[in-house]
């Protein structure tokens, strides 16, 4: 059975957006809108270059996707819930991990994206 309309979330403009995180909340109402494929490394990509735009425009603002030499805290976290650390980056790993469980790989990153952010959110 479906929602109803008045209960789904709708579509904001990107003017609206103010953070990453709204950002990916975009992502999950329509991700195939957004990403090719449903391809976590697409997203990855994607995160890289709103990472870098941040860093151009001189925007000072916490991103746990990724940052110039600093952590990353996603990736950092999605290593210690899986107890070994991946060179090939958090897409690859969810990827493959979504395969294993024959699990959406878009549906796994946000559930696994949900589960970080209730673990961060007392911290911050």
């Amino acid at each position: 059975m479906t929602e109803p309309a008045a209960a789904r979330p709708t579509p904001r403009h990107l003017t609206e957006l103010t953070d990453v995180y709204d950002f990916l909340d975009e992502v999950r109402l329509r991700p195939g809108m957004w990403v090719r494929g449903s391809s976590l490394q697409h997203l990855e990509s994607m995160l890289l270059g709103y990472g870098a735009a941040m860093k151009v425009h001189g925007i000072e603002a916490a991103f746990d996707f990724w940052s110039p030499g600093a952590q990353r805290p996603f990736a950092e976290w999605l290593w210690r819930r899986n107890g070994r650390h991946s060179p090939l980056g958090w897409a690859v790993e969810i990827e493959r991990e979504a395969q294993e469980s024959e699990t959406p790989a878009i549906e796994l990153f946000f559930s696994l994206l949900d589960q970080y952010r209730a673990e961060q959110l007392p911290v911050r």
